[in-house]
């Protein structure tokens, strides 16, 4: 059983899942929730007749201990799974023959934008298992475990599957798709802010379930109040009251000869210039690809080339504009001798980009290019995290071993993760990418505030400097203090950005109490 509340550009996900042992034999149970970029797990609970398992939320702040037994176990459930990224697991016990366990999910999920402004949902693997990968027994190394309910080879679902959207907007909910049969859309509200739709009849049995929600007239700002939980301490971060701001501006089409903006930094680890783990066929090509990569920035823009290794090195002190005698330097300079993997210094590469001044006007994108794991990969991540709102990273890495890095760096900053096989074209992939890196940005993105005397706003992680067309942005901010004046129910933001030399200003009330359960 499945609830789905998508309000705006967040889902919250209630699911019950029960699962049934129809061995004959005791069975040992793991239970496994891929966690997929932008989900959040806040509630689970597994019960069965002789105990009961339940996760507590805790502060970031609080000290947190890691429970070690059967960790051996999860990381060759990993290693054999092909699962991709993080998971939640949960070792359950034993459950006999002709037993159940009741699993109950709660999540919260950042839902992607489309380019029509739609809301997109996708239905997790592991409450829509029709896929064999989620049906099979895993022997690990000192049980067997159980990892979902059953082998879905057969021409009929062996499970059944009840799921519900509740869709809810201030700007209205004007329509909803999917792949799969839905009941007709019935609005719960007069003005049509909030309606609802469920799964009609049996789920289909070969593709995930997904949702394109519609809402009304797209707006370059929203925001949403959740209430504090009155459980936590006054104060706490889960204690006071947060908003959800989406920023969404509308931008325009880059006018054709228009001279562009922007600031392109490549970033080589030397290995990539035909040394070290590259892929043969990647080897042959790299030196033509960055050449030809180079040669399709625009005029108008800067650009800079770092190579690093045991030591980076910067072409030019910093940018420089790109013109046709800068960039025969730039080539010219490049060093073509190779370094020891193991010293790979793309962390002292970032900090040295970091501590140098962005060109006035031009929004700064990092192309960086791994040809294997830096042994310093938290340190980098973190170093990137810091800096996400100033700058967009593309990545590129030529080893699966630096592939989720790669990833981490280019969604924190909103920019692409590219694995460069024998198989794909490096030209083409990251043609691909320079092309969006092109695109039009609103630039000097900043937000105010206007709340009732005695409360004060913190935007959680900062605000980004700029957004890309095609793009949107999630903040949080967190309201402190106490209102002198309880009539005050509402608070102002102003949204406020450069696009095209033009000053832009969009100015929304919000309702600081929210309505119903909050």
């Amino acid at each position: 059983v499945v609830d789905v509340a998508v309000q705006d550009y967040v889902a919250d996900v209630a699911s019950e899942l029960i699962y049934q042992n129809k061995s004959q034999i005791s069975t040992e149970i793991l239970f496994v929730f891929p966690l997929s970029p932008h989900i959040t797990i806040y509630s689970f609970q597994a019960r069965s007749e002789d105990a009961k398992v339940q996760a507590m939320l805790r502060d970031e702040a609080q000290q947190l201990h890691k429970a070690t037994g059967g960790w051996e176990n999860l990381e060759y459930l990993q290693d054999q799974s092909e699962y991709a990224g993080e998971v939640f697991a949960c070792f359950l016990g034993t459950l006999s023959p002709g037993r159940e366990v009741v699993v109950t999910l709660r999540y919260v999920q950042e839902l992607p934008r489309e380019p029509d402004g739609a809301a997109h949902f996708v239905l997790p693997p592991t409450l829509h298992p029709y896929t064999k990968l989620y049906g099979r027994v895993f022997a690990l190394p000192s049980a067997m475990f159980l990892l979902a309910a059953s082998n879905c080879l057969t021409s009929k679902l062996p499970y059944s599957l009840l799921l519900t959207a509740s869709l809810q907007s201030p700007r209205g909910v004007a329509n909803v798709q999917a792949n799969f049969t839905l009941t007709p859309l019935i609005y719960t509200a007069q003005d049509r802010s909030a309606a609802q739709v469920s799964l009609a009849g049996s789920p289909p049995r070969h593709h995930d379930l997904e949702l394109l929600v519609y809402f009304g007239d797209p707006t370059a700002v929203s925001a949403v109040v959740e209430k504090g939980d009155p459980e936590a301490p006054p104060g706490s971060l889960l204690g006071d009251p947060m908003v959800l701001v989406t920023l969404a501006p509308s931008i325009p089409e880059a006018v054709p000869g228009q001279r562009q903006s922007g600031e392109f930094i490549f970033l080589l680890d030397t290995t990539f210039l035909g040394h070290g783990q590259v892929p043969p066929q990647s080897r042959d090509q790299d030196g033509d690809s960055l050449l030809f990569l180079l040669k399709s920035l625009p005029l108008g823009c800067y650009f800079n080339i770092y190579c690093y290794g045991e030591t980076s090195v910067g072409i030019y002190p910093q940018s420089v504009e790109y013109t046709q005698d800068n960039l025969a330097e730039a080539m010219r300079r490049i060093p073509s001798t190779g370094s020891s993997l193991g010293d790979t210094n793309l962390l002292g590469t970032l900090r040295s980009i970091y501590n140098t001044p962005r060109p006035h006007g031009h929004t700064r994108q990092l192309f960086i290019f791994m040809a294997a794991l830096p042994p310093d990969k938290e340190a980098i991540a973190a170093e990137v995290c810091r800096h996400r709102n100033s700058h967009r990273c593309f990545s590129f890495c030529f080893s699966k071993d630096s592939a989720a890095l790669a990833t981490a760096l280019a969604r924190e900053t909103g920019g692409e993760a590219t694995y460069v096989s024998s198989d794909n074209s490096m030209t083409v992939v990251v043609l691909q990418c320079l092309k969006q890196a092109l695109k039009p940005a609103a630039e000097g993105v900043s937000l105010s505030w206007a709340l009732p005397h005695g409360l004060e706003v913190e935007v959680l992680g900062g605000t980004p400097q700029f957004i890309f067309q095609g793009q949107h942005s999630l903040l949080y901010a967190r309201i402190h203090g106490q209102a002198q004046d309880a009539t005050v129910a509402k608070g102002v933001m102003t949204l406020q950005y450069s696009l095209d030399g033009q000053d832009v200003t969009h100015t929304i009330e919000f309702p600081l109490c929210p309505q119903g359960d909050g």
